[in-house]
């Protein structure tokens, strides 16, 4: 099948190939295995002036490892992930992933479009969630190295065909990973369609600011008087309820870990924080979602989105199943993520901000981590 169309290009005239350097940085090509239809699965290192890395692998576009400095220029990782690609392969929590052709849940994997419904597998009975079985976490994708004036990129390609995990239209998507001078790793999103579907793509890492332990200390700031809530299958009422005076208020830093146990109907429901806010700024432009601090190590995370929401997941369901990295055991709450996004089942929310993508047009999404370290 020849591609229906055409992916969006990075937009800026870069220097090309498997290995480059120059004054903003360098970039490395390595192996990191070879995937179960036998095709080698690629590694790219990117590094800056600063000090700091990030290494992504074309098996589902994955940030397996993120270094940057701590207050006293100690580099540690501050992801979660896997030691090597099996785990990748067999794992469940997405670590690190593209999230693709619909981040979060759908509910009971049923949306209508144009008159029609679809419907799509069930993996988060009885929901939805990540795109299904073979999500865009599990593809993979064409990778095309870069040095930009901004600093080393790795541009990222998938063709997800029409009728994949149900949903319909050939979607081509690029995924821009850049690593900025100034401490920034960005993710640009472009997608283009043949045919009516819905989009909406995110990043998945898991991060820990301190390198190690659990993540209840780290003090969150979220740019957010809104929250949507859920039912006990955690898909959106439909509401936009303000955080003020509820456990979910973290528009001053708060520890992650001080209000997650009270007794509260949305945290039981989530086993924790697994919720949508509703990020205070104009649609569609960059702006401020979340600001995390690590107290001890003086780590500081910025979010910038485009995106109207952002899904905040506190590490719930982590149960020490999964041996990550260096032999790293992961346990409850040892990671958190911070989901750049639309609003969960937005198709069966018209009141929600649309995801649909109409042919001819294109999706943009543009996400800034944006890292630093001080005295706090």
């Amino acid at each position: 099948m020849q591609d229906p169309i055409k992916p969006a290009g990075l937009g800026t005239d870069v220097k090309r190939g498997p290995a480059a350097a120059d004054s903003a940085g360098t970039i490395e090509k390595s192996s990191f295995g070879t995937a179960a239809d036998g095709t080698p699965v690629e590694l790219y290192t990117l590094r800056n002036p600063p000090g700091m890395e990030a290494r992504i692998i074309t098996f589902g576009g994955t940030l397996v490892s993120l270094k940057t400095p701590d207050r006293h220029g100690n580099i540690a990782d501050i992801v979660l992930g896997y030691e090597d690609l099996q785990g990748y392969q067999k794992g469940t929590s997405f670590y690190g992933g593209l999230i693709g052709r619909y981040g979060n849940r759908i509910a009971r994997g049923k949306f209508s479009l144009g008159g029609r419904e679809y419907t799509l597998p069930i993996n988060n009975p009885p929901n939805t969630l990540h795109g299904g079985l073979r999500g865009f976490h599990k593809a993979l994708w064409r990778a095309t190295p870069a040095m930009t004036p901004l600093g080393p990129s790795l541009q990222l390609e998938y063709l997800s065909p029409d009728g994949e995990e149900g949903f319909p239209g050939n979607l081509a998507v690029t995924a821009l990973y850049t690593l900025t001078v100034e401490n920034e790793l960005k993710l640009d999103f472009t997608a283009a369609t043949d045919q009516d579907t819905i989009c909406n793509l995110t990043g998945h890492s898991y991060f820990n600011l301190r390198g190690s332990g659990d993540i209840l200390g780290e003090l969150l700031q979220l740019n957010a008087e809104k929250f949507t809530p859920v039912d006990a299958t955690l898909i959106p009422t439909g509401e936009l309820r303000p955080v003020e005076r509820t456990p979910f208020d973290f528009r001053q830093p708060t520890a992650i870990g001080l209000r997650i146990g009270q007794s509260d109907e949305q945290l039981q429901f989530g086993a924790g924080y697994d919720h949508n806010f509703v990020i205070n700024k104009p649609g569609g432009e960059l702006g401020l979602a979340a600001r995390v601090v690590n107290p001890a190590s003086g780590r500081v995370l910025e979010l910038f989105t485009t995106a109207p929401g952002m899904q905040f997941y506190s590490g719930n369901y982590i149960n020490g199943a999964s041996r990550g990295k260096n032999g790293w055991v992961y346990q409850k709450r040892e990671g958190f993520c911070l989901e750049a996004q639309n609003f969960p089942d937005s198709p069966n929310h018209p009141e929600f901000p649309s995801v649909t993508l109409r042919a001819g047009e294109t999706y943009r999404h543009s996400i800034v981590y944006r890292f630093s370290a001080g005295k706090n």
